[in-house]
Formats: structure tokens, sequence, C-alpha cells
């Protein structure tokens, strides 16, 4: 209100406090309508990617659902009178994760051959059995005589756990896969990856939306390891961890209860929250092991430098050392179709010391 002395000596009036407070309000409704638009964007780009890669096909008819769905909803936000348009926008949105919420994962599909089998095991006192263990004989990535195995590990003889970082997409993206190493020269390796059909070929892209079903290929080192050094020629770094034997174990335990979950109910892989990296992060909470979120868990080509700074791997030597000595590559590529692989890429190698549970 203006103050009547004031006006009286002819001063103008004061502004008060709520003029004062419209430039805040105004930024704020800036703020707030960039955020919803932001949002709406990117929902509807992820909307359109989802008809595109899981829509009915043939493809031209996922992409025309997508393009009308698309112009549907864009035309009830900016066409319709604003009830009757939030109305249309709502029932569009319904529609769409309606059709969503019906793309369940399944065990039977036509599958590729290296993905064909799923494991299984079975835990008595201390040994663990697991049926169908990969350890194919590869004369190329492609061509290879398909070895299905069971195998049998004394979890008493546990001698310690390994990480492999696989580079195939530049210095940013690694493939990651834990190895048991047992005092009886076995080592059980365990990559999660997807499980493609015949025909199919992964999309990073893809990999958001229910494209794949989650796998885990439970394999020799000979197979997984040498698969990638040998015939993939991607750059493989081992780091020996310090994990206690009983975290190992722990570790170890959760993974094959995943393993036989997924015999009786498979789950989709997904490219952001389900994958190679986020899915062992997910194994080590469940044992109960911290393991807060970092940006190095997305882009995972950088997640030595997380293990190093927590001291998970050899730090007596300057992190640049470590890395170096970690690329087993050419002891791989020399140790090709020897029995005793997963010794020899170990050639040189002391693991550090283990720390106290």
């Amino acid at each position: 209100m203006t103050n009547p002395d004031a006006r009286r000596r002819g001063e103008p009036p004061r502004r008060g406090r709520m003029t004062r407070r419209r430039p805040i309000r105004t930024l704020l409704r800036w703020i707030y309508g960039g955020l919803l638009g932001l949002a709406l964007l990117i929902f509807l780009a992820w909307g359109v990617l989802a008809l595109i890669y899981a829509g009915p096909r043939p493809q031209w008819l996922a992409n025309a659902l997508a393009g009308a769905w698309l112009i549907g909803e864009l035309g009830a936000l900016l066409v319709l009178p604003r009830r009757r348009g939030l109305a249309t926008f709502a029932v569009l949105t319904l529609l769409l994760f309606g059709w969503w919420s019906t793309l369940r994962p399944r065990n039977d599909r036509t599958w590729q051959p290296d993905v064909e089998r799923l494991a299984s095991a079975e835990l008595h006192g201390n040994l663990l059995t697991i049926t169908n263990v990969r350890n194919f004989d590869y004369r190329s990535e492609t061509d290879y005589t398909p070895r299905w195995e069971t195998r049998t590990y004394d979890l008493a003889r546990l001698n310690g756990l390994d990480f492999f970082m696989s580079y195939w997409s530049g210095p940013t993206i690694a493939h990651t896969i834990m190895s048991w190493d047992f005092d009886d020269g076995q080592h059980l390796a365990i990559s999660i990856e997807t499980r493609k059909e015949v025909g199919e070929e992964y999309s990073a892209i893809a990999g958001f939306f229910r494209q794949y079903e989650l796998y885990y290929v439970v394999a020799d080192e000979r197979d997984v390891i040498r698969l990638r050094t040998n015939y993939r020629h991607e750059t493989v770094h081992l780091y020996q961890l310090r994990a206690p034997i009983e975290r190992a174990r722990k570790l170890l335990l959760d993974y094959v209860a995943a393993v036989n979950r997924l015999v009786k109910d498979p789950e989709w892989y997904n490219a952001g929250t389900t994958n190679c990296t986020t899915t062992i992060r997910t194994h080590v909470t469940d044992i109960g092991v911290a393991m807060p979120l970092d940006w190095r868990l997305f882009a995972n080509g950088h997640l030595d430098e997380l293990l190093y700074e927590k001291g998970s791997i050899d730090t007596s030597r300057p992190l640049a050392e470590v890395q170096a000595a970690s690329i087993i590559d050419a002891r791989a590529q020399r140790a090709d179709q020897d029995p005793a692989f997963s010794a020899r890429i170990r050639d040189g190698m002391v693991r550090p010391p283990l720390r106290s549970p």
C-alpha cells in the first residue's frame, strides 16, 4: 500500500514486497517450465524409441505406430483445447505404458548357440556343482565346437577373486567379468551379458528397450576370456582383487542364486540399469558391502581407477604401472590352446595381500 504522508509530500509511491518478489517468481516459473519441457521431451523420445525398437514387426509398422503416437501426443498438447488436450495426452500415455507392460522376458526363444543353454547350480556342503559350464573350442569368433560341461568346485579351496575388464568400444566402455580362483587350478568365470536370438545383433540403444534377456555366461576362462583376447582382439586387463575369501564366497553364492533364478524367472537386460557392471554392484550390495553410486560404474572403462582409490586392487605402485601390468593379451595369445590357459595369463602376477574380513 502507498504511504499517505508520502503522497501528500508528492513523493512517488514505494513498491511493496509483492512487487519485489515478482522477478523471483518469474524466474522460478521459467525454471519450472524449462524442467517440465525437458522432462516432456525425454518422455516423448523414450516413447518413440520404445515403439521403434520393441513395437510389432515388420519394422515399418513399428515406425508408423511411433510416428502416429508422437503426432497424437504433440497434437494433444499444442492443438486441442487445454482440458481435452490433457485428457487425450493422458490416454495415449496410458496406452503406451499398457503396451509396454505386456512385454515379458522368455526362455523359449530360438537362441544363438553360444547362449542356448542356461546354467544351474546345486550346493552340497562346500561342493558347488554347476551344470552347463561353457567351454567352447574356438577356431574363430563365429566358428567353434560347442561344449557344455558339468563341473564341481570345492568352496573350501577358494583362493581368491579376480576382475577382468575387456575394452571393446574405446577407453570409456569395457565389458566386466568376475572370476573365482580355486587352489586346485580351476577358475570359474561369470560374465553378465545379453541373450541374443538367432539373427539378432547387439545394439547399445536397443539394449534400453527390452530387446534382450539377461544372461549369465558361466564359463571356463579359456572360453570367455580367450574369446576376447584371441579372436575378438580386445584389450583385456586382469586385476586380482583384495577381497577376503569369505566375501568372495558370499559373492559367488549370490551369483549362483541369480543363475538359478533365471532358469525359472527370466529377466530383461537393460543397457543402463541391468548390465555387466551395474549388476555386479547389485550383487556386491546384496552381500552387505557398501558400493555407492559413482560415475565410473557407467563409464566403466574407468572402473579400475575407482578400485584403486578404494584399495581393492594392488596399490603398491602408481595406477599407471598397475594398469600396464594387468594387460594379458600377449600372454593369452601365447597360451591359446594350452589347458593351463588360466595359469599362463597370470604368469608373473603376485596376488596383493587380502584384506581381513
